[in-house]
């Protein structure tokens, strides 16, 4: 038979906070554990929380960046559940009054640029659990630091500098139809987060992660099925994608033998590729949730909301908008710059630059046409600079090289002063010491030769030197043409400027 797939995403984003939800404790990573807590957030006897101001404002940022409906009354609730990593034995969320209702988020699709639409179902705050560290107690040395001699199945350990992060959970309509579609969505929500601030949103680290609920359905139907697969332990956006194909793919063998799948929830595995079953899939009546009663409801004033809502920072579609429109990018290179903020923010800064340097006149070239001078700072900030910072794992904001020398460098090779073979060396040294290009160039000897005695000369010598190819470009045309230019590049050292040497070449065949 032939199925569909029906997905909805819940995407928990740690915000980035100085303390944590309800205590004063370091919302901060930390090689070492249980540094970053209090009595707060292991719930200790007789403590009670207080709401962090900045996590709700951070809320209501995200809830007016994907479109929320935001309540102006909304309240904390106990979801109630036993786990070692949750100290009192039940987390603060929110139940049936969230922060942010119903919203949506606009996606570009990546190969073909067709804009789809996600509807958000709500997006509301609550604290994060501790972590889990298992051991496996065969092999490894014990806690002490001596090798165990008793035979166990292992231990687990439980890190609490996690817990009582503020954790922002983003769940989706069940509107995702691919594995595709929701490895993008989760990549442009990841940008959206780092674009607010409100987040760093990196998967490895855990700040932003993702559990899937899918199920099948026949091709054309519009119902949901009576059934719903949560999948979980999935650490990168790969990973996403290969547990929902796989999941797909499970799932249709089952229906297609006229089996009932079961509602539950799954782990991805992923060294073998496979989900396996964790356990069956909890009902919201399973979490006993009643209103928090040590916290206030709280009042969103529509002033307060509309505040925030004048202070939103300029978010990715809007951008990639402006980008196409301003700097005349192809689309391409547009959503690889928007997909990395600090690298737009980097090319911002180097196009702003160089137009400082056309305002006061200071070039050596007509650079009426400024889209072509866009052409090319793009050119080398998506290539060679880019294949740097990404071989050195390092963003852009972190990069030795300062916009002003990064745009000096495209200014000289605008300008011919040095060739655009010459100039990746220049980069190189540039990204290595963060020195000033034009010192470079004079330090390595590459700055390029335009001095047309200099370059007559070579060519004179050329000529005399290689009669037949001189008949050749006579009679034979372009590709004796281009030995001769070769050969006179190489009599400068690579130097030469190309175009001057064309055209003095020319005039000197024309001679004989």
């Amino acid at each position: 038979m032939n199925f569909e797939p029906v997905i909805g995403l819940e995407v928990h984003v740690q915000l980035k906070t100085e303390s944590k939800m309800f205590c004063r404790s370091k919302n901060a990573e930390s090689d070492q554990a249980n540094v970053h807590i209090c009595e707060v957030c292991t719930g200790q006897p007789g403590v009670l929380p207080v709401i962090n101001r900045e996590a709700i404002r951070k809320t209501v940022q995200v809830g007016l960046a994907l479109n929320c409906e935001i309540a102006e009354y909304s309240k904390f609730d106990r979801k109630n559940y036993f786990y070692p990593d949750l100290p009192k034995g039940y987390q603060i969320s929110q139940f049936d009054m969230p922060i942010n209702g119903k919203g949506q988020l606009t996606i570009t699709m990546t190969m073909t640029g067709e804009k789809k639409t996600i509807g958000i179902t709500r997006a509301h705050l609550e604290e994060d659990a501790g972590k889990l560290i298992h051991y496996d107690n065969n092999d490894d040395n014990d806690r002490s630091g001596q090798k165990s001699k008793v035979k166990s199945h292992g231990y687990s350990l439980v890190d609490y500098n996690r817990a009582g992060v503020p954790l922002l959970e983003i769940v989706s309509e069940p509107e995702i139809k691919s594995a595709d579609e929701a490895k993008i969505y989760l990549q442009q929500l990841q940008n959206m987060m780092r674009y607010l601030g409100a987040s760093d949103a990196d998967m490895e680290k855990g700040h932003l992660r993702c559990d899937a609920n899918i199920s099948l359905r026949e091709s054309g139907e519009s119902g949901f099925p009576e059934y719903k697969v949560e999948v979980k332990n999935m650490n990168s956006f790969k990973a996403v994608s290969n547990a929902l194909n796989y999941e797909i793919q499970r799932q249709a063998k089952v229906l297609d033998r006229g089996e009932v799948l079961a509602s539950e929830t799954r782990g991805w595995v992923e060294d073998k590729g496979i989900t396996v079953l964790q356990r069956s899939k909890e009902e919201s009546q399973d979490y006993r949730y009643f209103p928090e009663p040590d916290l206030p409801v709280l009042h969103l004033t529509e002033a307060w909301v509309s505040e925030i809502k004048r202070t939103l920072p300029e978010l990715p579609a809007a951008r990639l908008e402006r980008f196409l429109r301003e700097f005349k990018l192809t689309p391409a290179d547009a959503q690889t710059l928007i997909g990395n903020k600090d690298l737009a923010d980097y090319f911002e800064q180097v196009v702003s630059e160089f137009d400082a340097w056309v305002e006061a006149e200071d070039l050596k070239f007509n650079i009426d046409d400024r889209t072509e001078y866009l052409k090319l700072a793009a050119n080398w900030v998506l290539g060679q600079f880019l294949s740097l910072l990404n071989a050195k794992v390092v963003g852009a904001k972190e990069s030795k090289i300062t916009p002003e020398n990064f745009a000096e460098l495209i200014k000289l090779i605008a300008e011919a002063r040095v060739s655009q073979l010459s100039a990746k060396d220049v980069l190189n040294k540039m990204f290595e010491t963060g020195g000033d290009p034009s010192n470079i160039l004079d330090e390595l000897g590459l700055a390029q030769v335009s001095d047309e005695a200099v370059i007559v000369a070579a060519v004179k010598k050329v000529i005399k030197e290689n009669p037949k190819a001189v008949a050749d470009a006579k009679t034979k045309g372009p590709k004796a043409f281009g030995f001769l230019v070769g050969q006179t590049m190489k009599e400068l050292k690579g130097k030469g400027n190309p175009q001057v040497i064309n055209e003095l070449l020319k005039d000197e065949l024309r001679k004989i």
